[in-house]
C-alpha cells in the first residue's frame, strides 16, 4: 500500500478544523489517501492589528491634535499627478466656458426678473484674465484634470463675482461698478480672493476623503494583510519552525518518510506551502520527494528575487536551475487571475533535464475575482492531484 500524500497549506489558515476538512474533500474527490499538515499556528499574530491602526474621529470637539489623521498633503497629490503632466490651457478653457456661460446668461438680462433689469454688466475677458494669473498660486486647482470640478470652480467663482454685483448687496457692488481703476483693483483682488477660496475647499475635501480613504483601507484590510502578508515574513524568519512541523507530521506516519530516497513523500501545496515545500526538498539534509503538484505557489518568484540556499544556485538570467534529484517530479498549476500564482519552469529544470510542468487553470467566473483560494474546489485542478499522485 502507498504512503499517504501530505497537503501543506498556504498562508492565512488559522483554522486547523477547516483545514482538514478541506483535505478530506480533496481526499475523496481524487481517491488517495491523504495527510492534513497545518501549520497555521505557527504564522503571524494578527489578533492585536487594531493596536496598531490610527484612531480616527470625525468630531472637530473631541479631536485632539494627537488623535489626528495625518493629512493628504498637496504634495503628496503632486506626486502621484505631477503639475508638468496637467495641461493648464485645458484647465483654464474648462474655467472659461463655465465663466463665460453663468455670466453670459446674466448679461444677456436672463435675471432681470429677480434684479430688477438693474444688474452691472461683468466682462468675462477682464475675469478670466485675473483667473490666468492666480491660477498658478492656487495647491488643488492646478493639479487636477477633472472636468466636472473644473466647470464647478468656474460655475462658482462666476456666481460669487455676481453675489458682489447684486444692487442690494453691500458696498462691494458700488466699486464694482463703477469701473476705472478703482473697479479694476477690486475685481482683481476679488476673483484672486474668491479662486483661493475655491481652492481651499477641494484641498479640504481632499484631505477629507484621503483620511477616511486610509483610515477604512487599514481597519478593513489590515488583518487580512497582516494574514497573508504576515505569514510570508514570519516563514522567512521562522522556517525551522515550520520545516519541523511539516517533519512532525510525516513522521507521525513513518519516521522513515523522506529521509532518502528509498521513500520519498508526495506532497500537494497550496501558496506559500509550496514554497515550503520546495525548500525542503531542495535544502542541504532535504526532504526527499517523489512527486509535488503546487497551486498558486511562488517558489519561483521567490528564488528570482532572493535565492533560497540549500542545493539551489542563484538564478542568472540566462540558463534555468538545476533542482537536486531529491525533488523527482513537480507539476504547478497556475489561475491567470491568481496574482501570487507564478509559473516554475522557465526558473528551474529538474534533475533529469526536464522542466517542471507548468498547467494553467482555465478561470472560471463563479470563483470572482479573487482567485487565489479557489483551486480547492476546481475539478481540473483535482483532476490533476489525483492523475499524478495515483502514478507509479
Amino acid at each position: 500500500m502507498k504512503d499517504p500524500v501530505f497537503v501543506i497549506h498556504g498562508v492565512a489558515n488559522r483554522d486547523r478544523d477547516e483545514f482538514a476538512t478541506a483535505v478530506s474533500a480533496l481526499a475523496a474527490a481524487t481517491q488517495v489517501d491523504m495527510v492534513p499538515v497545518h501549520w497555521g499556528d505557527l504564522g503571524a499574530q494578527d489578533q492585536f492589528i487594531d493596536a496598531a491602526l490610527p484612531n480616527y474621529r470625525t468630531d472637530p470637539d473631541t479631536l485632539r491634535d494627537s488623535e489626528a489623521p495625518e493629512p493628504v498633503r498637496a504634495e503628496h497629490f503632486a506626486a502621484d499627478m505631477p503639475t508638468g503632466t496637467i495641461d493648464e490651457a485645458r484647465q483654464l478653457s474648462q474655467v472659461s466656458t463655465a465663466v463665460r456661460a453663468h455670466l453670459g446668461a446674466w448679461n444677456d438680462g436672463e435675471n432681470e426678473g429677480l434684479r430688477n433689469g438693474d444688474h452691472h454688466q461683468l466682462d468675462p475677458d477682464q475675469i478670466l484674465e485675473y483667473v490666468r494669473e492666480a491660477w498658478v498660486d492656487t495647491v488643488w486647482l492646478r493639479r487636477t484634470d477633472d472636468p466636472q470640478l473644473l466647470h464647478e470652480t468656474g460655475r462658482s467663482l462666476a456666481h460669487s463675482l455676481l453675489d458682489e454685483t447684486d444692487p442690494e448687496g453691500d458696498d462691494s457692488y458700488q466699486g464694482l461698478r463703477g469701473g476705472g481703476a478703482n473697479g479694476h483693483d477690486h475685481l482683481h483682488s476679488l476673483v484672486r480672493r474668491r479662486l483661493n477660496d475655491l481652492d481651499r475647499v477641494v484641498g479640504a475635501a481632499v484631505q477629507a476623503m484621503g483620511a477616511r480613504l486610509n483610515h477604512a483601507v487599514r481597519n478593513r484590510f489590515g488583518p487580512g494583510t497582516t494574514r497573508f502578508l504576515g505569514d510570508v515574513l514570519v516563514y522567512q524568519r521562522h522556517q525551522d519552525s515550520v520545516h519541523a512541523r511539516v517533519r512532525q507530521v510525516i513522521d507521525e506516519v513513518h519516521p522513515d518518510l523522506g529521509r532518502s530516497p528509498a521513500r520519498p513523500v508526495r506532497i500537494v501545496a497550496h501558496s506559500l506551502g509550496g514554497v515550503i515545500a520546495v525548500d525542503m526538498a531542495t535544502a542541504t539534509v532535504p526532504l526527499w520527494t517523489e512527486s509535488l503538484v503546487t497551486f498558486g505557489s511562488q517558489s519561483a518568484f521567490f528564488h528570482v528575487c532572493d535565492p533560497r540556499g540549500g542545493q539551489l544556485t542563484p538564478y542568472g538570467g540566462s540558463m534555468p536551475v538545476h533542482l537536486p534529484a531529491s525533488l523527482n517530479r513537480w507539476t504547478n498549476l497556475w489561475e491567470p487571475l491568481d496574482v501570487l500564482a507564478f509559473a516554475a519552469s522557465k526558473v528551474f529544470l529538474l534533475h533529469d533535464g526536464t522542466a517542471p510542468v507548468d498547467l494553467p487553470v482555465s478561470h472560471q467566473a463563479s470563483t470572482g475575482m479573487w482567485t487565489h483560494s479557489a483551486y480547492w474546489d476546481l475539478p481540473y485542478v483535482v483532476s490533476v492531484i489525483g492523475d499524478v499522485m495515483r502514478q507509479g
